[in-house]
């Protein structure tokens, strides 16, 4: 089993060229698998763990439910943002600027074989990381992602998340508000969920802004520790964060 990972952090990048290139680096990790099926070799799948921010963009998931969108084409361009429908579960969510979003592409065979332990899994590295910074994060029943104040009238959720599987190989990931501009997410219902507030990191700690790159720090370490797994830079950027 191939427990390394290849970390790039890419910058401020579109999310259609993103999702492009998360296609191809899935994809070849399927080809691999589908060739070792075939021809009974032993190819070693590798893994990846994309870093990102976009610009404003909404995307709906396949079982989205597109009236969750409470604005009109005219107006996202108004608001410089742009919108896709995507391969991955869950409804709709918000990315943009002052957002850590994170896009593991990983075999999963090279770890465990278990969707659910995956997602848990990047919840846990959220709630370890928010707990460094003095907050209790926790999990929301039949609710993906990261969440405060879980059952009470001021639930709030601070992470969403949504992923594709296929034969074991996941693409997409999390969205991590950090310094988010939380004024986007009144133009829409976030994930489906109606009565739910949205909040930021910057936000709960009272600060202007919240240094990301010591944030992907802090979510790299745990997610070494949870997958047993280590990172290896592709790129100066991802050098930077200590992997």
């Amino acid at each position: 089993m191939n427990k390394s990972i290849f970390l790039q952090d890419l910058g401020n990048k579109d999310y259609k060229e993103t999702w492009d290139y998360q296609e191809q680096l899935f994809k070849n990790i399927l080809d691999i698998k589908i060739k070792n099926r075939r021809e009974e070799a032993n190819l070693e799948t590798p893994n990846h763990f994309l870093f990102v921010e976009h610009p404003h963009v909404f995307t709906l998931g396949k079982s989205g439910d597109i009236d969750n969108l409470l604005v009109n084409e005219k107006q996202l361009a108004e608001k410089n943002a742009m919108f896709y429908k995507v391969n991955r579960g869950g409804d709709i969510t918000y990315h943009g600027p002052g957002q850590i979003v994170g896009y593991p592409i990983l075999d999963l065979d090279n770890f465990f074989t278990d969707i659910h332990k995956y997602l848990r899994f990047l919840e846990e590295m959220i709630i370890l990381t928010l707990a460094e910074y003095g907050l209790k994060a926790e999990r929301s029943k039949g609710e993906t992602g990261v969440w405060l104040d879980v059952g009470s009238p001021f639930a709030r959720k601070i992470c969403a998340m949504g992923v594709r599987a296929s034969r074991w190989v996941t693409m997409h990931g999390f969205a991590l508000n950090v310094n988010a501009n939380l004024g986007y997410f009144d133009l829409m219902i976030p994930c489906g969920i109606k009565g739910k507030a949205v909040t930021s990191l910057n936000v709960e700690l009272g600060v202007d802004s919240v240094d990301e790159a010591e944030v992907k720090g802090k979510l790299l370490n745990h997610f070494t520790t949870l997958f047993e797994a280590e990172f290896v830079a592709k790129n100066a950027k991802a050098k930077s964060l200590g992997a």
